[in-house]
């Protein structure tokens, strides 16, 4: 089983511990590493290969879904911004990744995408994540669908 599928397959089972709440297109958890505090995905419940294997309805739903999660990261974090991705080369299973940017992230770093942050060792970032922050989304999330 694929990585996505595998962490589906758990949040469905209740042995993801990093999900935060299940949306109508999938589950939303907290990335694995966290190198900008808030780092979320959306994991597209059921599994597909990508975007455009979704029906339409299914395709707004998972981009509200993910725009939801940015608006709940905002809200919690105090993020200046979101970026989205939908990447899907090395996982190819629908998920679209959801990072906070910081006003306060180092001046080269700032204009760099994320991921940059592995790949240059002399750009560091560490601000650490309370531990209610999952908790926190989880209650925007539940109350934007209200």
């Amino acid at each position: 089983m694929a990585l996505i599928a595998d962490r589906v397959a758990q949040a469905r089972a209740g042995a993801n511990p990093w999900v935060i709440a299940r949306l109508p297109s999938g589950w939303a958890v907290l990335g694995d590493t966290q190198e900008l505090p808030g780092y979320c995905l959306l994991l597209a419940d059921p599994v597909v290969p990508s975007l455009n294997d979704l029906p339409e309805p299914g395709r707004a739903q998972f981009l509200k879904d993910m725009v939801r999660i940015g608006d709940a990261v905002l809200a919690v974090t105090g993020a200046a911004r979101i970026n989205y991705e939908i990447l899907g080369n090395a996982e190819p299973e629908l998920h679209a990744h959801i990072h906070p940017r910081y006003a306060d992230e180092p001046d080269e770093a700032r204009g760099l995408p994320v991921w940059f942050y592995h790949w240059r060792p002399e750009v560091t970032y560490s601000r650490p994540m309370p531990d209610h922050v999952r908790e926190r989304l989880g209650e925007a999330l539940r109350a934007a669908s209200r």
